[in-house]
């Protein structure tokens, strides 16, 4: 009879810090605990109160990673409760600052985070010969990405331009000119890149429900839908999420009718590869074939197409549009509710407002994609573990394990931002 206990104290190279148990009892896996390590910070509590004026500002220091996804999240939601359509020009700018961020946060973790697992390395300082061209690439991926948040939003992290009904600056032709170089530079990097993760045989392949934004492939708007079919507007998408409190973790999860469920890079190709940008269907294609897939490490791969898209929608709306100084929509504040959804790099991000008269927020909430992926994950843990049981050594197991959770590429800051216990 085979018995085990596996703990992992600490993972290696992912964002967040998070802990491990696994046990196994008669050959079985009886129990699967994935912790969330980080301090609870009650960010939901702390936007009580607050005013819309300094809201998105407030919520995008949730996570230093996703402070844009939360920053432009939060101003939808914002912007749905007060009832204001913003410009042509207005989306453009918010398209590029989510392509910014989605080219460097994949970045970093395709080349940094997830690349030494491709090839059997501790990490990017084990890379040796031509394995050290990924390094290289890596800087200028996420310089380029880095650069077009700067050139559009005003910084990489927290940025000052995006405001509610506009921004407050547009960016300058020379500036846009020179991201146009990085962008085409890093193209050709992440071409190197699909191709080496397109050959890799890691394979975690397990069923699973895939929920993403479906239409235009901006991050920003469309419908959700689902693997199994469904289709869910964006303000009803809270009456198919169920909170499960995991008392071991300083996040809770989430379920979707009952069901897991996985958010993600992988989902929006599974759902909708076919709305990427025409030069990426071209010059994809060969990798595209593998979706739509279940095998949790073609997450990687969604990623490295997903900033290629980014790449091409960039260097399209840079070439197509000129921008100019454009006053932001001004508005009366009143009382109303706003829903923001968005796709953050990890996958659906909501940001839910109730607001007074005063444009003061009664009640928040806010749910992240690593929340909802939490009891996905630990399902996947579960079956690696069984399969692999009488094939590998205790320490190969836990290798696996760690490489399962790295591509998924989880975001922990995010999702320990509020919690509340009732000890008894």
């Amino acid at each position: 009879m085979k018995e085990l206990n596996i703990k992992i104290q600490e993972m290696s190279k992912i964002e967040g810090h998070a802990s491990l148990e696994v046990k196994v009892r008669n050959d079985e896996v009886e129990e699967v605990k994935l912790g969330f390590t980080e301090s609870k910070r009650f960010f939901t509590e702390a936007i009580e109160g607050a005013s819309i004026d300094t809201l998105a500002q407030s919520v995008s220091r949730i996570c230093g990673t996703c402070s844009i996804a939360h920053m432009l999240c939060s101003i939808e939601a914002i912007e749905k409760a007060m009832e204001i359509k913003v410009s042509k020009q207005t989306m453009l700018l918010k398209k590029l600052t989510m392509n910014g961020l989605m080219i460097r946060d994949h970045a970093l973790h395709l080349y940094l985070f997830s690349l030494p697992d491709v090839f059997g390395k501790d990490s990017v300082l084990d890379f040796k010969g031509k394995e050290e061209k990924y390094l290289k690439d890596s800087f200028d991926v996420k310089r380029a990405g880095n650069n077009l948040s700067i050139a559009v939003a005003g910084r990489a992290v927290h940025p000052p331009y995006p405001q509610v009904g506009g921004f407050a600056s547009i960016p300058k032709k020379e500036e846009l000119d020179k991201c146009l170089v990085e962008l085409r530079i890093a193209r050709s990097k992440v071409i190197d890149l699909m191709e080496v993760y397109s050959k890799s045989k890691i394979d975690y392949t397990r069923k699973t429900k895939f929920i993403a934004l479906c239409g235009e492939f901006n991050f920003l708007e469309g419908p959700i839908k689902t693997s199994s079919g469904e289709k869910i507007e964006e303000k009803d998408y809270f009456e198919y999420l169920h909170k499960i409190v995991l008392p071991y973790s300083t996040s809770v999860g989430y379920k979707f009718e009952g069901e897991t469920f996985m958010l993600g890079a992988l989902a929006r190709l599974n759902l909708n590869r076919k709305a990427l940008n025409k030069k990426t269907l071209k010059d994809a294609n060969k990798y595209l074939k593998v979706f739509p897939s279940n095998n949790i490490f073609h997450n990687n791969l969604a990623q490295a197409i997903e900033i290629l898209h980014a790449i091409d929608s960039s260097v399209e709306i840079i070439e197509n549009n000129k921008f100019a100084a454009e006053e932001p929509i001004k508005f009366e504040k009143k009382e109303g509710e706003g829903i923001g959804v968005i796709e953050a790099p990890r996958g659906i991000l909501i940001h839910k407002i109730s607001v007074d008269k005063n444009g003061n927020v009664i009640e928040g909430r806010i749910v992240t994609p690593t929340q909802q992926n939490q009891i996905n994950i630990e399902l996947d843990i579960k079956e690696l573990v069984q399969k692999n049981l009488f094939k590998l050594s205790k320490a190969e197991i836990e290798y696996e394990i760690e490489k399962l959770i790295r591509a998924y590429d989880p975001c922990i800051s995010c999702a320990t931002h509020f919690l509340k216990v009732n000890w008894s």
